[in-house]
Order: structure tokens, then sequence, then C-alpha cells
């Protein structure tokens, strides 16, 4: 459950959005109070989950507001307190937590889910104090872990805007900026309905660096002073993939079973349903006359029990990544691993850009897709990268597909036709180029932050 989607839900059960006279201190106790008892409702589902990814289990108690002690405090040296809550958002600030530390910053990065904590273990150590879990927003966690962290500076990422974290911040006298800041339609719009649940997840922000002029004006909009918000652009426009060399290419194709004569559709980040458009439109493609293959990338590895009893029913052959090394060549390709959709991409002659197709509306990111100059399509459903997708389509970096039947037509087409590939990752890679330097800004902007701590 997000920020926005908890102080949402707790303005619907007390409807107080409309009583002018509550003021903050007044909703921060109703927050404190009510926060355990929707913490019980949802524990059993958000526990289940857990223990379906795995890996959770290792540094729980961090959640408890018990993260590793850091080291005594170098005098003069700035701590900044980084949040980035899965791995997308891990990958995303690895620049620039390398920027801080070359500034002689000490981090201390916390994540939410374990994949990644995974990540940040990988990328990010021995370059930070500590990373952990991100405390559960009740107040003793909290501030517990205030307390332990005592930072100088607190960045969040994207939409990790927690009411009560904010609070710890402003009674310790902390700014709290929010990076690559955004927000989704739906957030939007429940948030204009709750004024006051608006102010009390973006009151205690000291600045917003949104990642769009259009979640600026939202955010505008919803009452946040205009001196606050500036547009320094969206990060994951700024990565930087390690390429494969030829090789390494080569050999990845073979330990998945994938034939190197055959050009390769992908779906990145796949969600249900899409493993099964997927699969039909390969066959149309073969049905049409073109060798293909298919690689399936799900969003959630877990979901791999899922997906193989879908590919048992069809009759393809297909191989598992977490099986190892394929035998031999398959028809489709699901790598059920964490951290490996860059490299997967790679190998991609045309990308489907998943959680894209009904009923799912909010996508998945297109960034990397066109950062390795892929052409792509996804469906209608990219709400949380609606400016990204239109400005894609706009320059022919990317089409758009209806649905499942349209995803079959398409990419029968683009199958089919080198050059209208080309043409279409020609301009996915241009798109990408010039949509460069909001690391550069946003680090300038935390630079100046940590310039003005006393």
């Amino acid at each position: 459950m997000t920020a926005a989607k908890l102080v949402v839900a707790l303005a619907d059960c007390l409807v107080v959005s409309r009583k002018r006279h509550y003021r903050r201190p007044t909703m921060i106790w109703i927050y404190r109070l009510c926060f355990p008892l929707i913490l019980l409702a949802t524990a059993p589902y958000y526990l289940w989950r857990m223990r379906r990814r795995g890996g959770y289990w290792h540094g729980f108690w961090h959640r408890f507001g018990l993260p590793p002690r850091l080291p005594e405090r170098t005098p003069g040296r700035r701590r900044v307190w980084l949040q980035a809550v899965s791995v997308g958002e891990m990958l995303a600030v690895e620049p620039i937590v390398r920027g801080l530390v070359d500034d002689g910053v000490e981090v201390m990065l916390t994540t939410t889910t374990s994949t990644g904590y995974r990540v940040a273990a990988e990328r990010h150590v021995p370059q930070v104090s500590a990373i952990a879990y991100f405390p559960v927003d009740w107040f003793p966690f909290s501030a517990r872990a205030w307390a332990r962290i005592s930072p100088d500076l607190a960045i969040v990422t994207e939409g990790e805007r927690w009411p009560e974290h904010m609070h710890q911040a402003r009674s310790r006298g902390v700014p709290v900026l929010c990076i690559n800041a955004r927000i989704s339609d739906r957030s939007y719009r429940r948030l204009r309905r709750f004024p006051l649940a608006a102010a009390l997840v973006m009151g205690p922000m000291t600045r917003l660096l949104a990642s769009s002029a259009q979640d600026a004006r939202r955010f505008r909009d919803l009452g946040c002073p205009a001196e606050r918000v500036a547009v320094t652009g969206n990060i994951k426009l700024d990565v930087r993939i390690p390429l494969l060399d030829e090789a390494d290419r080569a050999k990845l194709r073979i330990e998945l079973g994938l034939p190197a004569d055959r050009p390769v559709l992908l779906g990145a980040s796949t969600w249900p349903g899409e493993e099964a458009a997927l699969v039909n439109a390969l066959a149309a493609a073969r049905s049409s006359g073109v060798g293909c293959s298919l690689l399936v990338v799900p969003r959630h590895a877990e979901r791999r029990a899922e997906v193989e009893r879908l590919l048992k029913a069809t009759g393809l052959k297909f191989h598992m990544r977490s099986h190892g090394a394929a035998a031999g060549t398959v028809d489709v390709a699901v790598a059920d691993t964490t951290g490996e959709l860059r490299a997967m991409t790679q190998l991609a002659d045309l990308v489907f850009v998943g959680k894209s197709l009904a009923p799912h509306t909010e996508g998945q990111t297109p960034v990397e897709a066109a950062a390795l100059g892929k052409p792509m399509l996804f469906g209608p459903g990219m709400g949380n990268f609606r400016s990204i997708a239109r400005e894609l389509l706009d320059r022919g970096a990317a089409r758009c597909v209806v649905d499942a039947a349209d995803l079959c037509v398409q990419a029968c087409a683009l199958l089919r036709d080198p050059a209208q590939r080309g043409l279409i990752s020609a301009a996915a890679a241009a798109w990408h180029s010039d949509n460069g330097g909001a690391v550069d800004r946003t680090l300038a902007a935390i630079r100046e932050q940590l310039a003005g701590v006393a």
C-alpha cells in the first residue's frame, strides 16, 4: 500500500476532509491512531505476499525501527537517509548515491521490497554506510528509526511520501526532498477529493523535484506552494545500461535456449493475462511465416508457477531460467529471475511493455527499451508513464496496441519488417538522448539543500 492510498483510506473512513476545523496536528494523531487498525486488517495479505516473494525475513526487524547501527558521526560530514522503494528506484538512484558519496556524504539507504534490498546489496555496498528495510510508518517504529539514523537530510523517491516519516523529519527540523516526484492518475483524483489528506502527505515536504511538468502542475493543484516545486526531470531517463558484447549476448541466448537465427519478441515486466496475449502473438507471427521466439520476463518472479502452467497447456517448448541453462533450443524462454531485464532487453528485436493491456492501467517503464534503442509496443494502460508514452508515440519511437488482438497484428507486422523496426529504434534512441540531464539537475538541488543545513 502506498502512502497516498493509506492516507486516503483513513480519510475515507473518517470523512474529515470537508471539516475545515481539523488542523494538521489533529490529522497526524488521527493517522497514528488509525494506522494500527488498517495495518492489522491488511497484515494477512501482506504477510502472504512477503512469504510468496521470499527473502523478507532477512532484516525483518528493520521494519520495526531497528536498522543497523551506523558508525559514529564524522565531524563536518553530512548524513543523508535515502528511501528507494524497489528495484526500479534502486537502479535509478545509483548515480545519485555515487554523486553524494563522491561529495563525502554519508548515505543510509533503505528500501521496501526484498528485491530492492537484494539490488541494494549487490550494487551499493560498500559505497553506502548501511542498507536496511524502511520502517513501518507508525509512530513508535518510525521515531526509533529516526533516532538511530539521525540524518541531516531525508530523500524519498517518486511516491514515497509517508506521513509519519515526514512528520518525524519536521519535528526534528530535518528537510525532506522528494526526488523524481510523481503522482498517478488514481492518487491525484483521490487526493483532490480529500484536501486534508493531501496536506498530510505533502505538507511537510521541503521540496518536490517533479519528474515532469504535468506532475508539477498536479502538486501545485493539490496545494503545494509553487516555490517548493521544481521540474528536474525523470532520473530514470538518465539510465546508463552496461552493454553486453557480442560474445555475452550469444552466451545468454544459448543459456535461455533462444536460436541465434530468429528474431526475439520480448514481453518486459508482464502481468497476468499478458503472457497469454504474447503466446498468441508468437503463434500468429509463425502462422504468417515469421520464424521467431518469445522471451518473457514476468514483473514478479514468484508468478513462475502460473506462467509455467500456461505454457504447458500450449504444447510449446519452453524453458524457465530459474532451472539453470536450457538443454536445447525452445519456443519460449521465461526469465523468472530478478534484476536481469536490462540484459534480456538487449536480446530483443521487438519489446512489449507490460502492465499495459486491460485490465491493467498503470504500465511498466518503457525507458530501458528506449535507452537501448529497441522498437516497442505497449497497450493503452500506461497511466504511470502517461507523459513518457505520449512523447514516445509522438516521436514515432513506439506504437500503441488497442488490445491483445491488436498486439498480434502489430507484432506480426513489425517482426516481418526489419526496416520499420529500425526507424522506430532510431527514434527511441534519439528520444532518450534528448531527455538526459535529470540526474545532474537533481544532484544540484540536493547539494543546494545540503549546503543550507546548519
